[in-house]
């Protein structure tokens, strides 16, 4: 996912894709305690991609704020 793709979303949809991405990173570490992740590299871009849609969320209410 980059960030042209999300900019081209709904703020709702950005929060909804968050809980989402969030979900998924806390699934990847359960996984990874229990022994049982088998790309760890997946755990890193579930947080990078949290981390975007942050970003673009905090953009939009900056620009909603002038």
């Amino acid at each position: 996912m980059n960030a042209q793709e999300l900019r081209d979303k709904t703020p709702d949809q950005l929060r909804d894709e968050l809980a989402n991405l969030k979900k998924e990173a806390f699934n990847l570490r359960f996984q990874q305690a229990t022994g049982q992740l088998e790309n760890p590299a997946r755990l890193r871009g579930a947080r990078r991609d949290a981390a975007r849609v942050k970003t673009i969320l905090n953009e939009l209410a900056a620009k909603a704020a002038e």
